[in-house]
């Protein structure tokens, strides 16, 4: 046998047979329980990175060791192929969007396949084909007839440098997420999708997610932002007729107000700049920022003061002055807050800018008054200077407010929700056409069905700004389908989280050309089992999936609410960071390591500066080719060491000693079956009723492992279960050595090793169970039971208390008889001592758990 593991040959081996013999492809069997793993589908960009080795890695696990219990096991792929990168790229590389997309995707299909992925090929999507997005144009339509998407004028975050629109959540400290240029504002007439009107009904799911990560139901929840307040109207001093009406979660500081702040869009704002420049300056300078209210919080809080102020509603005579403030948005509540700079940071901020009154109206229950520094009091406690409401908590103080608002007819109690709906408009090319006409006479009139899809012109140019459809000479010219007068379409372009947001059900038909998908096929495969990706899409596209899920459900697509009951959030891929002597950023590859333990320029041969270790990226160059490791190492010893590192929802530290201790460990499996100092019998001999107690120990932990395994691999505890191979590996080493060790014991448990670590190793474990007889493949074979028998412990060690303190520790056989028991524990020398003497009045014994002396 050869002593070293040929990983070219092998890998491309098994991969060319999975391939043949259509392993991984399924269809719908009603008979058996099916398992959607599902992994979130990458952007196209023509190269794999170790976040997607890890990512892939991780629900291929998952595929396998499910498909080894017998499940009807459904692992697509596919590319979330839109988007401004490929937009970008043909303008600087002057090639069409699709020309780069296209070969991109097969180039990351032939590197994703090199890894051994469990995927079935035959379901493989790509967004930014038309027969794709053809079905979603139909389901925005739909959307439209049952009321979930319209039109409308409103405020937008616009990237100056990509020319579109970005939503909230594409706004990153106050820029664009892909080009960091500072957003403005604009106003835009833009189609919009109806989310807020399942906020409550999102929020309720999120109780029923018990397999997703709490801190992404939180996000969720704190984004959706329910809040229930009081929604109430002052009056302006020296308009008798005007009012402004605000929101408050927090009416019980009431006699804390010192100020009133209006959004630079409200309509009694716009009302002032009319009259007055400097007014109409401030609102232009707000609109030079995002509307994310995340940027706006960390932005530094400014005002300006309209001259006029409005009546307190319960202390005659006071009067609070109303500024314009580039903290308050008008989508969200009524545009306009009152500040209380007492017990909210961010008023107090404004407040102290401003010079404005500081009242603490809430104080401890153990003190009579507070003094207010620099910081707000946001404590429990009651209420103080604040006439009716004093003394009474903060939960009574609000509803005697809201209780007395509403005598008045002043206002009302509300809920309300931080979600706004969701912009779908994009002013770029490379997107899906928004399957909508403009007629003069018609107004905005839909594609018909049967013209569907509204496909991209491929005549396109990228040598000015903005979204080459606009000005496409021919493509926005069209006869309106309903009275034939010239028209033109739609050039803006969906949002390219649309297509992420409803892919997972398009796998379970993808080649259905007249439908998204047959309903009674995305019932049976979904909701999508286990969910794999990163933790950054907690909100953008995770929320924006749940909403979809709940349009299609509405719209008769689908049966059920959630589209992914299981939900894993891996750790990012890190490695250490390198510079030269001028401060430049070097590969890893660019660098040596030193004799005293430094590194230095592999060229130059200058010293290197090591930094901090840090998530892999382009910028820093502290990236490592996938397709150079498994050129060099394989795809098993990738993914072993990617599952075996750290626990896989943490950070993983890529390093050089990793992946070869990986490649020698997978050697070592390789003579460990291939050059055994034991003869092996042949498949499928029994085991001797009648074994030594080196073979009995091993068979016991071969069992065990098989136990510990299934229930580490069913809870994604992937390190453990890899740690569970070495310990194995070890004693079936052990074991081997021995002169009197037994063929048949010592084959179980070579095939129980391979069986168990196939879903990490595949490869290696299919050669290897080719080369212990078996002319089927390990992943049509099923996952080892454990026999039960073989679980139980021989010994336990069973607590003696004393008057209910531990006092010592005896070890006897499970299920010793209790008298046996008592008598040991009570000899015991520890326990007679903490007796001291003293008479025993009672002994319990809990069999094979502890033993209670009562003195």
């Amino acid at each position: 046998m050869a002593e070293r593991y040929n990983i070219k040959d092998m890998e491309t081996k098994w991969q060319n047979r999975w391939l043949a013999e259509k392993s991984f492809e399924v269809t719908e069997d009603p008979s058996r329980d099916k398992y959607y793993v599902l992994a979130m589908f990458p952007y196209p960009s023509g190269r794999l990175h170790m976040g997607h080795v890890r990512n892939y890695t991780l629900s291929d696990v998952v595929a396998r060791f499910k498909r080894a219990l017998g499940y009807n096991v459904l692992n697509p792929m596919g590319w979330d192929a839109f988007g401004l990168p490929a937009e970008n790229a043909a303008l600087e590389r002057g090639v069409h969007p699709a020309d780069w997309t296209y070969p991109n995707t097969e180039a990351m299909k032939a590197q994703l396949q090199s890894m051994g992925l469990a995927i079935d090929w035959s379901r493989e999507i790509a967004s930014c084909h038309p027969d794709y997005y053809k079905h979603e144009q139909k389901m925005f339509l739909d959307f439209l007839d049952n009321g979930l998407a319209y039109q409308k004028e409103s405020w937008v975050n616009w990237d100056p440098v990509e020319n579109t629109v970005l939503a909230n959540e594409q706004v990153v400290d106050g820029k664009g997420w892909r080009s960091g240029a500072p957003v403005e504002r604009r106003k835009l007439r833009q189609w919009f999708l109806r989310i807020t009107d399942f906020a409550e009904d999102l929020l309720d799911g999120l109780k029923t997610l018990d397999r997703w990560p709490e801190k992404v139901r939180l996000m969720q929840e704190n984004w959706i932002g329910k809040s229930t307040g009081l929604q109430f109207r002052f009056d302006v001093t020296d308009k008798d007729a005007d009012e402004i009406e605000v929101f408050t979660t927090r009416p019980d500081t009431i006699f804390g107000a010192s100020f009133v702040a209006i959004a630079a869009d409200h309509p009694f704002a716009a009302d002032i700049a009319t009259q007055d420049s400097k007014a109409a300056d401030f609102i232009k300078d707000c609109h030079g920022s995002g509307t994310s209210e995340a940027d706006l919080e960390k932005a530094e809080k400014k005002g300006f003061y309209t001259g006029h102020t409005v009546k307190h509603p319960f202390i005659d005579g006071k009067t609070l002055p109303v500024y314009i403030a580039n903290f308050v948005l008008m989508e969200y509540g009524t545009g306009a807050v009152f500040g209380c700079p007492a017990h909210d940071q961010r008023d107090l901020d404004f407040a102290r800018k401003y010079d404005l009154e500081v009242v603490p109206v809430v104080v401890p229950e153990d003190q009579q008054s507070i003094e207010i520094g620099d910081e707000a009091y946001t404590g429990p406690g009651r209420l103080a200077n604040s006439d009716f409401l004093n003394g009474l908590p903060v939960e009574e103080a609000k509803a005697e407010v809201s209780h007395r608002i509403e005598e008045r007819g002043k206002g009302f109690t509300t809920t309300t929700y931080r979600l706004r709906d969701w912009g779908v408009s994009r002013q770029r090319y490379w997107g899906c056409p928004i399957p909508m006409i403009y007629c003069d006479d018609c107004g905005v009139v839909q594609v018909p069905e049967d013209q569907l899809p509204v496909e991209l012109p491929k005549d396109v140019n990228f040598d000015s700004p903005g979204n080459p459809l606009d000005r496409h000479p021919d493509w926005k010219h069209v006869d309106c389908p309903e009275c034939g007068s010239k028209a033109v379409r739609e050039t803006d372009t969906f949002d390219t989280f649309f297509e992420s947001s409803w892919y997972y059900a398009r796998y379970c038909d993808p080649k259905n050309p007249d439908r998204a998908f047959d309903k009674d096929k995305a019932d049976y495969w979904c909701p999508v089992d286990q969910y794999v990706g990163g933790v950054e899409h907690a909100v953008l596209h995770l929320l924006y999936a749940r909403f979809f899920n709940r349009a299609m459900k509405k719209c008769g697509y689908l049966s059920f609410d959630e589209p992914f009951a299981g939900l894993f959030t891996q750790g990012m891929v890190t490695h250490e960071t390198y510079k030269d002597s001028d401060g430049k950023w070097l590969y890893p590859d660019e660098i040596l390591p030193a004799a005293d333990g430094s590194f230095v320029h592999k060229e130059t041969k200058a010293p290197v500066k090591t930094g901090r270790i840090e998530k892999m990226s382009k910028s820093k160059r502290n990236t490592i080719d996938p397709n150079d490791i498994m050129a060099a190492y394989g795809a098993d010893a990738a993914r072993l060491f990617i599952l075996s590192d750290s626990p896989p929802e943490r950070d993983l530290q890529w390093t050089e000693s990793g992946i070869e201790g990986a490649w020698k460990y997978i050697n070592r499996l390789w003579r460990m079956v291939t050059t055994s100092n034991t003869e092996l019998p042949a498949a499928g001999t029994e085991i001797p009723d009648m074994l030594d107690e080196a073979a009995s120990t091993l068979r016991s932990l071969v069992h065990k492992s098989i136990h510990g395994m299934s229930e580490d691999l069913d809870k994604l505890h992937f390190n453990r279960a890899v740690a569970r191979i070495r310990e194995l590996s070890n004693a079936i080493a052990e074991y081997d050595a021995l002169p009197e060790a037994n063929g048949a014991v010592l084959r179980e448990a070579l095939e129980t090793l391979v069986q168990l670590f196939a879903p990490m190793m595949p490869h290696l474990a299919e050669e290897l169970w080719s080369m212990l007889g078996y002319d089927t493949m390990v992943i049509d074979t099923a996952w080892p039971v454990a026999d039960k028998s073989l679980l139980v412990e021989e010994n336990v060690t069973i607590a003696v208390q004393v008057n209910g303190k531990v006092r010592a520790t005896v070890t006897l056989p499970r299920n010793a008889d209790k008298q046996v028991t008592q008598d040991v524990a009570l000899d015991n020398e520890n326990v007679q001592k903490a007796l001291a003497g003293k008479p025993v009045r009672k002994v319990i014994v809990v069999p094979n758990r502890i033993v209670n002396v009562v003195v």
